[in-house]
């Protein structure tokens, strides 16, 4: 029996356990995190959204004064007509019919009637405006923290998404955004207006001379809160194995549908299947024992509620046959135990989803917290080169997981020249080339454009400068067009037309039926690899970088579609500083210095044929590499050979 570990089956966090907190350092921490919203909650430099939050408050506090007058006009509008009912019963038993005299004695309950129903309309129109004034700031939040965390995913360094499933981390971010609007329109919209409300009838029953009901009412729902609470902290364990099951499950099929291709490759359908019944085992498993800890809760609930409206209404009942209160009071105090108890049952709701939102925001601010491996110096300004040279110095680099880097590498290549670097698998050859992106910082030494160090300048001038050419071009899922622009932002479609012509493949981007807007797919794979290479020579010549790395850029083609893009990229960078990270020796040999790169030191180096005159391991690599074209020439040339020859038998046995 296979067991599913490993791959897609861990959160998102790869720290390990995490060390248990206590409640105090749990409320620290959510209270650390709610106080990082308040800048998305009140921008600085838009006073408009400022003035909606101020106005938002301000409509909170008045629907709450409208919601509390609203029993008590009630309260008033029974007791006058209960009062014009006997003052007219007992007329009409004193005295002839007078017609004139119900509408002058109803006239007082009639305008207090109007009143209860003006209040009652003004409380909700009020709700309606808040909802209205508080939709932009919701909005303009939502926004700003998505952004931020977008913004921040790309300022994370390469190792940061290598160590990351891009799956689980746009979960995260997408998850923690809509927590953030959950939470404030809860705490804004629920929580605050009932807690406003439970303490002011309170004390509109304490007032009233209702000190046992008052005292009631509000042990009822202290009691319930407190039950809400108590139970939703037990339930937000099994919460959260539901939402970490539910990143897992996420994760995984993201990963297997991105590499459906390798899944076809070792006919492995089923076995991702079962894969994905693991995770969705482990998902619906978390989800039955937190719907059932979810029915406890709302048992518990309706229990507390009941209880609490039954002992107010036997005390309102006793106060009425006592005569110490009468029906308008008893209908008063039903208008508000319905107030009450119509938002309370929403609180609990309410209190659950805060514990989720607060779960997903503090994944999202952890997310946050991960500093980026590269930043840039303090007062860093823009790299500016005269002349495009590249120098390393003693370069001592190493991966944090003690994989071994660079050992003193130092090499410079002067304006204009090519330097390639060749290597077995491993050697370092393209660390060499992410040390000059900045992708990484080395550990000692310097790397020095234009003969200054890129670390005294800001990241994405340093990357502007130079154009790259991947073994592996990987292509948004948009159109041609777009895809060469990237080169430039802001690119016209001459300038593009131009790059496709510089990198050979204009004519076949004009003999597809929609041309520059054709779709190339997710990650390109509607194109083959030829094309995606041209795609991307397309995208570097738009750039027009000073300095251009090719790391392998040839290397998962063909020798035909290798030579002809190679002829591609001697045109293109003809007159710029170029590394060319290579595997196949043959297409550096016009390099104006070689370097072989061995466990991260500088073994050998000069032009191709000092290095083969020395007979070391560039020697040895470039007779390895020659013999197995010869073999694969002689294997085409038999090929060739039996081809004709079953031609000719074909042939003669046609005859």
């Amino acid at each position: 029996m296979v067991r599913w570990h490993g791959r897609g089956s861990s959160s998102y966090s790869d720290e390990g356990e995490k060390k248990k907190l206590t409640r105090k350092e749990k409320m620290q921490k959510r209270w650390k995190s709610f106080r990082r919203l308040i800048p998305f909650v009140w921008p600085k430099g838009k006073p408009h959204l400022q003035l909606a939050v101020v106005m938002n408050f301000a409509l909170l506090i008045l629907g709450r004064v409208l919601s509390v007058m609203g029993p008590l006009l009630y309260r008033n509008v029974v007791n006058s007509l209960s009062n014009i009912s006997d003052m007219y019963q007992q007329h009409q038993l004193n005295s002839s019919t007078d017609d004139t005299l119900l509408p002058t004695l109803a006239q007082p309950a009639l305008a207090l009637l109007f009143t209860y129903f003006a209040v009652d309309m003004s409380g909700k129109l009020t709700k309606d405006l808040r909802q209205l004034v508080w939709v932009k700031v919701e909005q303009n939040s939502e926004r700003a923290v998505k952004a931020y965390t977008f913004r921040h995913l790309h300022a994370q360094s390469l190792r940061f998404h290598l160590h990351r499933k891009t799956g689980e981390v746009l979960r995260v971010m997408d998850r923690g955004t809509s927590s953030i609007a959950s939470l404030l329109r809860f705490l804004f919209f629920n929580v605050a207006p009932t807690i406003i409300e439970i303490f002011t009838v309170g004390g509109v029953f304490f007032v009233l001379g209702s000190p046992a009901i008052a005292v009631t009412v509000i042990f009822t729902m202290v009691s319930y809160i407190a039950f809400t609470i108590g139970v939703t902290q037990w339930r937000t364990k099994f919460r959260r194995q539901y939402i970490e099951a539910d990143n897992a499950q996420e994760s995984m099929s993201v990963d297997s549908l991105l590499n459906f291709e390798t899944v076809k490759y070792f006919a492995a359908e089923d076995m991702e299947v079962a894969r994905f019944n693991h995770f969705l085992d482990a998902y619906f498993k978390a989800e039955v024992h937190s719907q059932v800890t979810l029915s406890f809760l709302n048992m518990g609930q309706n229990i507390i509620i009941g209880a609490g409206s039954i002992i107010c209404m036997v005390m309102m009942a006793m106060r009425i046959i006592s005569g110490e209160d009468n029906i308008g009071d008893f209908v008063m105090v039903l208008e508000y135990i319905r107030q009450l108890y119509s938002p309370l049952s929403w609180l609990g709701s309410s209190y659950r989803l805060i514990q989720q939102a607060f779960i997903d925001m503090e994944k999202l601010t952890e997310l946050w917290d991960q500093k980026p491996e590269i930043e840039d110096v303090d007062g860093a300004t823009d790299l500016k080169v005269k002349e495009a040279t590249i120098e390393f110095k003693d370069i001592h680099f190493q991966y944090a997981d003690n994989i071994p880097g660079m050992k003193g590498v130092s090499f410079k290549i002067e304006n204009g020249k090519t330097l390639a670097i060749v290597g077995p698998t491993g050697a370092g050859k393209s660390t060499i080339g992410r040390l000059l992106f900045r992708f990484y910082d080395p550990q000692s030494g310097e790397v020095l454009l234009g003969g200054q160090n890129i670390s005294d300048f800001t990241q994405k001038s340093v990357r502007k400068l130079i154009g790259v050419v991947p073994q592996d071009t990987v292509l948004f899922n948009d159109t041609i067009k777009v895809n060469i622009g990237y080169g430039k932002e802001g690119s016209s479609d001459e300038e593009i037309i131009e790059a496709a012509r510089a990198a050979h493949i204009h004519d076949f981007i004009s003999s597809l039926p929609q041309g520059y807007e054709t779709k190339v797919g997710e990650r390109g794979l509607r194109l083959s690899g030829g094309e995606k290479q041209r795609v991307a020579i397309a995208r570097m010549v738009l750039k027009n970088p000073q300095f251009v790395l090719l790391d392998e850029a040839t290397s998962a083609l063909d020798t035909a579609m290798e030579r002809s893009i190679q002829a591609s990229l001697k045109q293109v960078c003809a007159g710029r500083t170029t590394m060319v990270v290579a595997h196949r020796l043959s297409t550096i040999i016009d390099a104006d210095e070689i370097i072989v790169v061995k466990s991260g030191e500088i073994v050998e180096r000069g032009t191709h044929r000092d290095l083969l005159k020395q007979g070391g391991m560039y020697s040895s690599m470039w007779r390895a590499q020659s013999e197995h074209i010869m073999e694969e020439e002689d294997g085409k040339g038999e090929k060739e050979k039996e081809k004709v020859e079953e031609e000719g038998r074909a042939a003669a046995t046609s005859l």
